[in-house]
């Protein structure tokens, strides 16, 4: 069989090992594994592709980005472009896909599947919130430079007798937010799924200090919403599937010049941004993108086509993609509520 691989969407620490794990399984098998170039671009016009041989995917478990390379193209866009995909699926001789990527990626690829495109998909997203998974490739990793960068903050805080505010991930869930936070220590931990109340921030920093602590660390999602915030509709720049940039947006700033205004504590603000895209993927992430890739290219063979292959506990389920469209997962307000707890 010839089996593509793509990687779609943000790059993430791991989909380097998914991609090594779907190579190592077709040479496995004696299929032929044939790389596509920057996500759906690399499908359209005369399309872009890399056959796979072993000295490709040797030496990149440990690397960050994807030697595929990325993007956020979206061919259902254009009529045109649907029939350039189909039409170098044909040309290429591909017996299915196998699609790396997040919600947007995935939507494609189900877009598609009338279109006759036979697919397995892999859940990749920093910001973790595909339904009916409990993991994604990247979030692992993002979440250990979340905290790593809180415990380097809370020194230089402690220094200054400051607030940081550090903006992480998560546009409209705040896993990294959550788990980074919890795991980091901070003494504050703003989401999307719960609108933020500035009263009570402010009251908890000020009650801070009363105590005698002269610092603090607030960890502020970037999707989350406030009044004095540039709404996300209001950002005109979008990008392929509408969504808004939200760095035009600069949450963190504007809730450090929020704290700093009405408590008078001198605060800074630190944006994590693509940092926790960047670097090598954590032992959890090239493990489960391991063991991701390895089961894609076995549905493949089995027959199974347009699912994702979905972490339940500790196994493997392959889960229908329409069953994960239009619908997100976001945090559960139990752990949310714990981190509480630390305040």
């Amino acid at each position: 069989m010839r089996i593509g691989v793509l990687t779609g969407g943000g790059d993430a620490p791991g989909l380097n090992a998914a991609i090594r794990a779907v190579a190592r399984r077709c040479f496995d098998l004696d299929d032929e594994p044939v790389g596509i170039r920057n996500g759906w671009a690399g499908l359209l016009g005369q399309g872009d592709f890399r056959p796979l041989a072993p000295h490709d995917v040797s030496g990149i478990l440990h690397l960050g980005g994807t030697i595929l390379g990325t993007s956020r193209t979206n061919p259902l866009k254009s009529a045109a472009q649907v029939d350039e995909v189909i039409e170098n699926v044909r040309r290429e001789r591909l017996d299915a896909i196998v699609v790396i990527g997040g919600d947007d990626t995935l939507s494609v690829a189900c877009g598609l599947e009338d279109r006759g495109l036979r697919f397995v998909g892999v859940p990749k997203t920093v910001d973790n919130d595909i339904a009916e998974t409990d993991y994604c490739i990247g979030f692992d990793s993002a979440v250990s430079v979340v905290v790593e960068a809180l415990d380097r903050l809370h020194t230089t805080a402690s220094a200054h007798h400051r607030v940081l505010v550090a903006e992480v991930m998560g546009r409209d869930a705040g896993w990294v937010a959550v788990a980074g936070g919890l795991a980091g220590g901070a003494d504050f931990i703003l989401i999307p799924e719960v609108p933020p109340d500035l009263d009570e921030v402010c009251a908890h920093l000020e009650r801070r200090t009363a105590q005698g602590k002269d610092f603090s660390i607030i960890v502020v999602a970037e999707g989350v919403v406030m009044p004095e915030l540039v709404s996300k509709e209001a950002i005109r720049e979008v990008d392929a599937f509408g969504h808004a940039r939200l760095d035009r947006r600069g949450v963190g700033e504007t809730l450090s010049r929020i704290i700093e205004d009405r408590t008078g504590m001198e605060t800074r603000v630190t944006v994590l941004g693509h940092v926790q895209r960047g670097g090598s993927p954590s032992a959890f992430d090239r493990l489960w993108a391991t063991r991701l890739g390895v089961a894609a290219v076995d549905l493949v063979h089995e027959g199974t086509f347009g699912v994702l292959v979905a972490v339940q506990g500790n196994r493997i389920q392959p889960v229908p993609v329409a069953d994960t469209m239009g619908r997100m997962k976001t945090v559960d307000l139990a752990l949310y509520e714990l981190a509480r707890v630390f305040y």
